[in-house]
């Protein structure tokens, strides 16, 4: 089960002007569930993206990539779950491509105006006859408020979708935004085996859009870890749509601030329901490093202990052999690290002082803290003023058995 992650309600999720989404049922790898999903945009939206940096990057990446450079003006995205066209070669080029080529000739656009995504099996070519024969139903079937069914036709190995809403007051208008995202394993950063997108219906100058789409990752999708795997499909997406009035167009001033804050903050909400609901997760913890001299060092050591299968399976354990934590702190790479100033706590509970055991720390108030579902992972260097939080879950005996099992 995820961890303290209730099920999103279709009620709460808030329509986007501008913005309709349709899913079918196309039998892509598995009969009878959503598996197809097509989004409408409105013309003169922009949207922006990041992709993975995996070299094996998946075809539908890399198609994503030259549509959203083509400068057209992108007017839908067509999202498969089952298979993620990645490992196919020129062939799967060619069908991420016709993928294109056939929405766009439903919908009266160009080709480069549609951008695809793909997730699931990787090196296995997509199911074209199938794929095609989804497109027209989910066009049919596409409503503004069908956020929820749109979280539920990307999942892969989710137990539950993952959708959230947001509404934020920019220059006295009511500015919109709701999002999606999939994910349970394969997930690290730059980025995940995760699809995100958000679409709000603020108007944002695409340079803007595409500072926010990449703050937002820093500090949501690209801080999250479940196994260390960096998958080759990996999208995240912001769509605007001008539909609200309010207009940002420079990276900077209240306006932009507060809509950075909103959209970085759904992005965050939906990275971690990513960790909430990691393939066999019982816990969620929050690493948080702080003082240290810069931001990609603190990130650097975070990432070591929340990668540590030592370190996550102890905690699945609820077994505070806490030393573990400290090795990976040793090894993350920081050549000058002073280890004689490294203090480290678990929620309330100071564990290690200087670099050596607190002398009032107890194993049993470990274990209390351990014991919980979600912890928060404190470890102060002591060399600066720069910190960093990433997110992660623990490592169970189930992930063992979702992944040996995942393509029966």
């Amino acid at each position: 089960m995820p961890v303290n992650l209730p099920l999103p309600q279709a009620e709460n999720l808030k329509p986007v002007a501008g913005v309709e989404l349709g899913w079918a049922e196309a039998g892509i790898r598995k009969a009878n569930r959503k598996d197809v999903l097509v989004v409408r945009v409105a013309e003169g939206s922009t949207v922006a993206g990041v992709f993975t940096r995996n070299r094996f990057c998946a075809a539908p990446v890399q198609v994503c990539r030259e549509n959203l450079a083509g400068g057209k003006g992108i007017r839908a995205l067509v999202i498969n779950t089952g298979n993620a066209n990645a490992g196919t070669g020129e062939t799967g080029l060619a069908n991420a491509r016709a993928t294109c080529d056939a929405l766009a000739g439903q919908l009266g656009i160009a080709a480069n105006q549609v951008l695809p995504f793909s997730t699931g099996v990787i090196l296995e070519q997509l199911p074209m006859d199938r794929l095609l024969a989804g497109l027209a139903p989910a066009i049919a079937n596409a409503k503004a408020d069908n956020w929820l069914a749109a979280a539920e036709s990307i999942m892969t190995t989710d137990t539950q979708p993952k959708a959230a809403s947001r509404t934020v007051q920019i220059d006295g208008k009511t500015v919109t935004l709701s999002g999606i995202s999939k994910g349970a394993g394969m997930i690290r950063p730059n980025m995940a085996t995760m699809l995100g997108f958000i679409a709000t219906d603020a108007a944002v100058a695409q340079p803007v859009l595409q500072a926010l789409v990449s703050h937002a990752a820093d500090h949501s999708f690209n801080s999250i870890t479940i196994d260390g795997d960096t998958s080759t499909n990996d999208s995240f997406v912001l769509i605007a749509t001008g539909k609200s009035g309010a207009a940002i167009d420079r990276a900077e001033g209240p306006a932009f601030e507060a809509l950075r804050e909103a959209v970085t903050s759904l992005a965050q909400e939906l990275a971690q329901m990513i960790v909430r609901d990691g393939e066999g997760a019982t816990k969620l913890m929050t690493i948080r490093v702080e003082g240290g001299k810069d931001v990609a060092e603190c990130r650097q050591i975070a990432y070591a202990v929340a990668h540590s299968p030592l370190v996550k399976t102890a905690f699945y354990a609820s077994d505070p052999n806490l030393g573990r934590i400290l090795a990976a702190v040793g090894y993350a790479g920081v050549d000058d690290l002073d280890v004689d100033r490294v203090n480290l706590w678990l929620d309330d509970v100071w564990v290690a002082r200087d670099g050596g055991r607190n002398p009032d720390y107890r194993e049993e108030d470990g274990q209390r803290v351990m014991k919980q579902a979600e912890i928060t992972v404190r470890i102060a260097l002591g060399r600066g003023n720069a910190e960093a939080t990433v997110w992660t879950c623990d490592l169970s005996h189930d992930y063992v058995s979702i992944n040996a099992d995942y393509r029966s």
